[in-house]
């Protein structure tokens, strides 16, 4: 399980998809908008859509 992203980055982190805030569940950052999921890998967010999963196959 990756560890918590530091809180002053999380909050200045958008889905590049939708421009709306993202939050971390487990190693992924979640865009409810969107409904995808960007892998955290190796403590780096991976903010490519084409990196992203449905969130719904994220679970």
């Amino acid at each position: 399980m990756t560890a918590p992203l530091d809180p002053w980055l999380l909050e200045r982190l958008v889905c590049p998809a939708t421009r709306t805030p993202l939050r971390q569940e487990g190693d992924r950052l979640v865009s409810d908008a969107a409904g995808l999921a960007y892998p955290i890998r190796d403590g780096v967010p991976v903010l490519l859509v084409e990196a992203a999963v449905r969130f719904a196959e994220a679970k």
